[in-house]
């Protein structure tokens, strides 16, 4: 379990590096096709990536939370901390 969990999380880190690169691209480059096409993939990928963590090891941050089932926010060690890992 803790192997699927590390695995999601590189999954996040290394989307969320590669969105906030091409960012910067975008920022001088804001026309550029296949930037906008790899942004959305990169953005897909991290959004899966959080949905799956999400639903296997609860939410990542307090935004992430169902208020439906309740303040879960509490229930698992949160993603920083030594248990969670």
């Amino acid at each position: 379990m803790n192997n699927d969990r590390e695995y999601l999380m590189q999954c996040i880190y290394t989307a969320n590096f590669a969105i906030d690169d091409v960012k910067l691209f975008l920022d001088t480059h804001p026309c550029d096709p296949s930037a906008l096409a790899y942004y959305e993939k990169m953005n897909a990928l991290r959004r899966r990536a959080m949905d799956d963590y999400n639903a296997r090891f609860g939410p990542l941050s307090a935004t992430d939370v169902n208020v439906a089932n309740g303040w879960t926010w509490v229930d698992n060690p949160w993603p920083w901390e030594v248990e969670a890992n």
